[in-house]
């Protein structure tokens, strides 16, 4: 396909491919760099084990101020958690 044709038309309009065309379409594993199909591609192993989905209530002002820190709130406070946990024995966690 050494002429190609525009794929915009006149009118801003997409064209349909010739049967010519769309014969020489390669999938994107082999048109894309591999850096790009990690990027776009499916999600590898995870290094640590998932986190686990839970429902928790907590009180508005807990809530509005780990919001107010932006993306990622909710990992920050996964880790304000985990720093309480290694602070407190677990027989501490279980008295209130």
């Amino acid at each position: 396909m050494a002429d190609h044709k525009p794929l915009i038309d006149d009118d801003g309009e997409i064209r349909e491919l010739t049967e010519e065309e769309a014969g020489e379409l390669r999938p994107a594993e082999d048109a894309l760099p591999s850096s790009l199909q990690r990027k776009l591609g499916v999600r590898g192993p995870q290094r640590r084990p998932t986190k686990e989905r839970v429902t928790i209530r907590l009180s508005p002002e807990v809530v509005s101020a780990f919001r107010a820190t932006g993306k990622g709130w909710q990992s920050r406070l996964d880790a304000a958690l985990n720093d309480w946990l290694t602070e407190h024995s677990a027989d501490e966690a279980g008295r209130n």
